[in-house]
């Protein structure tokens, strides 16, 4: 079943603010949060993140029917990528190097940025990309 492109956008909106204070605080809670809610995306898809959730029963009832909807696969494996630089910045954040925990939430941060402000999903150009590349290496 197709989603509402404007879904995973809110939802990358809500990250980088998430993100964002995870970087000015230094909060290991909120990365904590960050990382579980990239977890479930990728675990259960996007749609039924946190912030799918309130995406789903707080602003969709609120807003225009979509007019463009995709396959979740690309959004998932998007969170997935997210989950990886999350528990890099996670590691780095609570074991070292301090460095570590900084660029990894800060590249997490950007691309979070990317889809939120322009629909530029990093993540998912990337699925597409290696989707592509193993089609053609068959």
């Amino acid at each position: 079943m197709d989603i509402d492109v404007r879904g995973p956008r809110f939802g990358a909106a809500v990250t980088a603010l998430v993100l964002a204070a995870v970087l000015v605080t230094g909060s290991d809670l909120l990365l904590v949060w960050q990382t579980l809610c990239f977890a479930a995306g990728a675990a259960l898809g996007v749609q039924r993140t946190p912030y799918g959730l309130l995406y789903r029963t707080a602003v969709r009832p609120r807003i225009a029917p979509p007019t463009d909807v995709e396959s979740p696969a690309a959004p998932r494996f998007a969170q997935a990528v997210g989950l990886a630089f999350a528990a890099l910045g996670l590691i780095g954040q609570l074991w070292g190097p301090g460095w570590l925990g900084l660029a990894a939430v800060g590249c997490a941060l950007g691309a979070a940025f990317l889809n939120a402000t322009f629909g530029y999903c990093l993540g998912c150009e990337l699925f597409l990309l290696l989707r592509r590349t193993m089609t053609v290496s068959r």
